[in-house]
C-alpha cells in the first residue's frame, strides 16, 4: 500500500470511523486499540503508529465529530439569508443526519463523561459549546436584542444537548432528526412570540 499523504488520511479516517463504532458497539470508552484495529482490519501497531496512544485517538475521533458538525454549520449559514435563516441553519445542523445517528451520539455520551478526566476532552466540549452558543446569539440579536438573545440562546443549546442525551439514553429508539429540529424550532417561535 502506498505511503502518500491520501494514503495516510483516509487510513486515519478508517481509523477514526472505526473508534466511533466501537465506543457505539460497546456503549462506553471500555474498548481496546486491539478492538478498534480489528473493526479497522488493521493491526494494533498501526492505529499506534498513526495516533501514539488510545487517548490521542479517542481525541482524535471527538476533533472527528466537531469538525463535521462545523463544517455543517458553515455550510448552512452560508446560504442563510435573514437571521431567522441562521437561527434555523444552527438547529439543523445540530441534528444533521451525518451527526444525529446512533454511532455519534453513543460516541458523544462517552465522551461527555471522558471529559472528567481528560483536558483535552473538556478543553474541546467547552470549545462546542462555546460555538454553539456563539453562533445562536449571533443569529438571535437582531431578532431579540442582545440580553434576551443570549438567553435565549442559552436555553436552545440546553435543549439540543437534551436532545442528543436523551437519545443516547435511548438507544433501542431511532434518532428522529426532523422531530427534534421541529421541537427547538417550536421554542424559539414561542420566544419570538413572547417579544
Amino acid at each position: 500500500m502506498p505511503r502518500n499523504g491520501r494514503g495516510e488520511a483516509a487510513r486515519r479516517e478508517a481509523l477514526i470511523v472505526a473508534t466511533i463504532g466501537a465506543i457505539e458497539a460497546a456503549g462506553s470508552l471500555d474498548v481496546t486499540v486491539a478492538d478498534i484495529a480489528a473493526r479497522a482490519g488493521v493491526s494494533p501497531a498501526l492505529v499506534h503508529h498513526y495516533f501514539g496512544t488510545k487517548d490521542d485517538l479517542l481525541i482524535a475521533a471527538m476533533r472527528h465529530l466537531l469538525q463535521g458538525f462545523r463544517a455543517g454549520v458553515t455550510s448552512r449559514l452560508r446560504q442563510a439569508e435573514t437571521p431567522r435563516r441562521r437561527v434555523s441553519a444552527i438547529i439543523e445542523a445540530s441534528f444533521d443526519p451525518s451527526q444525529f445517528v446512533s454511532e455519534a451520539i453513543a460516541a458523544w455520551l462517552a465522551f461527555y463523561l471522558y471529559a472528567r478526566r481528560s483536558a483535552e476532552a473538556a478543553r474541546l466540549l467547552r470549545l462546542y459549546f462555546r460555538r454553539l452558543e456563539t453562533n445562536l446569539v449571533s443569529a438571535l440579536t437582531p431578532l431579540l436584542g442582545m440580553p434576551r438573545a443570549q438567553g435565549v440562546a442559552a436555553a436552545a443549546g440546553a435543549m439540543i444537548d437534551g436532545v442528543w442525551l436523551r437519545q443516547a439514553l435511548t438507544p433501542l429508539t431511532a434518532p428522529d432528526g426532523a422531530t427534534a429540529i421541529a421541537m427547538v424550532e417550536r421554542y424559539i417561535d414561542a420566544e419570538m412570540g413572547a417579544k
